[in-house]
């Protein structure tokens, strides 16, 4: 398989401010994340809030310039300036369709005026193409005439979906795209995310607290903390043997599907997660690892494994 898109140490940070007569911090958001996205793969990123999940999501979508480190897409390094054609390649899904659909739009109006942006049909075939896309997400026809608060969460989503469909992308960036829904909308959308990978060959990056989710829709994951990626692998050598220490701990505080209404008892990780300030200079996790030595907090550690499985910490296995 090719890499389709390629993070290369990117970093993006942030001054801020602190009280008077105090010098201002720099807030790393991310800080030092490489990652390669095979084409027509599913590749899953989780990790708690403030992670940088999202950050990165608007990386690879074009919506924030890195402060450093490179982007590349089928082998072409991307620049600031993002032309249009590539604009249209790579689509985001958001968490809240509310906040990203028009209300004072129909849905006819929005997907029709992307369609003839980029000159994807005809004028006369525009509305074939628009029941096409409905047929795409599994709405029907009557919808194209709606506004958003007419419909249910569930078909908000798809209407969003529908809208970066529309735009014939190869890349789907999906943020947290199920989180605002409720169980049995969930399910109808990750189950129309498989199939229009399966039947167009699309490349997903399919972020999630949800880590059943995750391991259900991904090929391969991502785990991030602070900024970084600490684990990636397949989806399968992650799931079945995570070597980080935080990847355990989140596999621990999720629920056991086969077991319903059970509860682990586990060990929670202590302390808060880390706002990866400046003087950071070891290990990011250190402050709440149970497995920390001396030799943890001199650098940040290297990863070790393989392009199936690598790991960003001392005692992994190689």
């Amino acid at each position: 398989m090719s890499a389709l898109i390629e993070l290369d140490d990117i970093r993006v940070h942030y001054t801020v401010p602190t009280r008077r007569h105090s010098p201002p911090v720099t807030l790393r958001a991310l800080d030092g994340v490489s990652l390669a996205v095979e084409r027509s793969r599913c590749l899953g990123v989780v990790g708690e809030s403030g992670c940088g999940k999202s950050t990165l999501a608007n990386v690879l979508v074009g919506l924030r310039t890195p402060t450093a480190g490179r982007v590349r897409y089928d082998g072409r390094e991307v620049g600031a300036r993002r032309s249009k054609d590539l604009c249209r390649r790579i689509q985001m899904v958001f968490q809240d369709p509310v906040g990203s659909l028009n209300p004072r739009r129909r849905v006819r109006s929005v997907l029709a005026e992307l369609i003839d942006h980029h000159d994807l049909v005809p004028d006369t075939g525009m509305n074939s193409a628009l029941d096409s896309l409905m047929e795409m997400v599994d709405l029907p026809p009557r919808v194209l005439e709606a506004r958003p608060h007419e419909l249910s969460g569930g078909q908000r989503q798809r209407v969003a979906i529908a809208r970066a469909l529309a735009v014939q992308p190869e890349v789907l960036v999906a943020d947290e795209a199920v989180a605002a829904l409720d169980v049995s909308a969930q399910a109808t959308v990750i189950n129309l995310l498989a199939d229009l990978r399966a039947e167009l060959g699309l490349t997903i990056v399919f972020i999630s607290h949800d880590l059943g989710i995750v391991r259900t829709l991904c090929d391969s994951v991502a785990v991030m903390y602070a900024g970084r990626v600490v684990e990636e692998g397949t989806a399968e050598a992650v799931f079945t043997a995570a070597q980080h220490p935080y990847t355990r701990a989140l596999l621990r505080a999720a629920p056991d599907l086969h077991r319903p209404g059970t509860v682990r008892r586990s060990p929670a990780l202590e302390g808060e997660p880390a706002g990866t300030p400046e003087t950071n200079t070891g290990c990011v996790f250190l402050p709440r690892c149970p497995e920390a030595e001396a030799a943890c907090a001199s650098a940040p550690p290297p990863y070790i494994g393989n392009e199936s499985h690598r790991t960003a910490c001392i005692h992994a296995v190689p």
